[in-house]
């Protein structure tokens, strides 16, 4: 979201080059990608978990299991989190995919972090934002809502 007021002192911000610039404080207040990830999972036989969402953005369609890293926690950490409170399966990273750079009509501009997992434990459930999940063979997976997501999926199906 785009800053119209200095989030210190009040004044209506300038534009300065790429950034906002607060002429009372003499402060840059950027504007950031939110950092989030996103878990390609497989299990045993080679079928990947994706997730169902209950919210927007693409409320209904299919994903990974991922989402924004809190403050205080790594992007690994994050991955495992997100898949645990979406999915109820626990994961262990076998390594990064890539990081992409992909804007939301939600909340702008994200930063991506893919980790490829494997299924280590938990009980399959749909949790916290996601309606149903599922096991999918590569030959059989839906559309997936996100550009990210499928680049993602393409690495590690392919």
């Amino acid at each position: 979201m785009k800053k119209i007021y200095c989030p210190l002192c009040g004044t209506k911000l300038v534009q300065e080059s790429r950034r906002a610039f607060c002429p009372q404080c003499g402060i840059y207040h950027y504007d950031n990608p939110l950092p989030a990830t996103a878990a390609v999972a497989l299990n045993g036989r080679g079928e990947v978990l994706l997730v169902k969402r209950a919210v927007e953005p693409a409320r209904g369609q299919w994903s990974l299991p991922g989402g924004f890293l809190e403050g205080n926690e790594t992007p690994r950490e994050g991955a495992k989190r997100e898949l645990r409170e979406e999915t109820g399966l626990e994961g262990k990273i076998e390594g990064l995919i890539d990081v992409l750079y992909e804007k939301s009509p939600f909340y702008g501009p994200l930063i991506i972090i893919g980790y490829r997992m494997e299924i280590v434990g938990g009980e399959l459930r749909a949790g916290d934002d996601a309606e149903e999940v599922a096991f999918f063979l590569p030959e059989d997976v839906p559309d997936v809502a996100f550009e990210s997501h499928r680049r993602f999926l393409k690495e590690v199906l392919s």
